[in-house]
């Protein structure tokens, strides 16, 4: 985003220069008084030598080999301006991809929350669903480990769905692989999570292994079956769901119509699962008129 942001105010700034004075004083924007237009040529105007400053009530011819050094003094002279102008970009950047997010989500609904290899921890039935999608080797994902095992202790009417998104490694694909098969067991998953985020060095297919065999699963049958198609496929949808998202990093949060990337504190968790309770969204807007 903030490559975009910088982007898009070059390319502001250059477009300033080159046209802003001909453009104002021609076309003005619809709704500017004569007024607003003489104020804000002012300046450029004031430092122009007299003898070359049009009569009045006629319109500066623009000199593309000046103006562009009356533009830039005019700028070093008022740097909010541009201030103004990057934080008006990035909000309309956050909009756009925030509506982008929601589309899409709408129309995934079904492949993020009823995929059958999701892993679902918490209350299947609960009210509120908070999606992670994460890579054993992730040090991020290792951090919020603690805060969302919490949650899921702490709140009886939180589901929470885990999906694997190995992207790091093939060591992290292929822990993936027998995760999946563990999710399908009778075994606790969860168990089988925390055992491997605990766990020191690469998470690789032998320490998946190794817990998946301490909870009691054969460690023969998971090698063999973990390079199974249907395991290819279920890391597919992910991968699928996550190009459709734009996510391209773990951990990534998905809750109501939000993408959140990143190692989010677990006060921040709760208070985006307590606004989807009151009001159906991560945040509230409160507009001050009931219902």
């Amino acid at each position: 985003m903030q490559k975009a942001i910088n982007i898009g105010l070059a390319a502001a700034v250059v477009l300033l220069g080159a046209g802003l004075a001909y453009s104002i004083s021609t076309r003005p924007e619809p709704g500017m008084s004569q007024a607003e237009v003489e104020s804000l040529l002012a300046p450029i105007a004031s430092n122009q030598p007299a003898a070359e400053r049009p009569p009045a009530g006629q319109s500066a011819a623009i000199d593309s080999a000046t103006i562009g050094p009356l533009i830039e003094d005019y700028l070093l002279a008022n740097p909010r301006l541009l201030e103004r102008m990057s934080i008006e970009l990035e909000t309309q950047i956050r909009a756009e991809e925030g509506e982008r997010a929601r589309i899409a989500l709408a129309a995934l609904e079904d492949e993020i929350y009823n995929d059958p290899a999701n892993i679902v921890l918490g209350n299947p039935d609960g009210d509120v669903t908070l999606v992670e999608m994460f890579d054993y080797n992730c040090g991020y994902c290792r951090q919020v480990v603690a805060d969302v095992m919490a949650l899921v202790e702490e709140d009886p009417n939180l589901r929470v769905i885990l999906k694997e998104f190995p992207i790091l490694s093939q060591s992290s694909v292929d822990a993936a692989r027998v995760g999946i098969l563990v999710g399908r067991s009778d075994v606790d998953y969860q168990d089988f999570h925390t055992a491997l985020f605990s766990s020191r060095g690469q998470v690789d297919t032998q320490a998946a292994l190794a817990a998946a065999e301490s909870l009691g699963l054969s460690r023969v049958s998971l090698e063999l079956e973990m390079t199974a198609p249907d395991v290819s496929d279920a890391l597919q949808r992910t991968y699928t769901i996550a190009q459709a998202l734009g996510i391209s990093g773990t951990p990534t949060f998905i809750i109501g119509d939000e993408v959140i990337p990143g190692a989010l504190p677990k006060a921040d968790l709760v208070r985006r699962i307590e606004a989807m309770r009151e009001c159906g969204a991560t945040v509230c807007t409160d507009t001050g008129q009931d219902g």
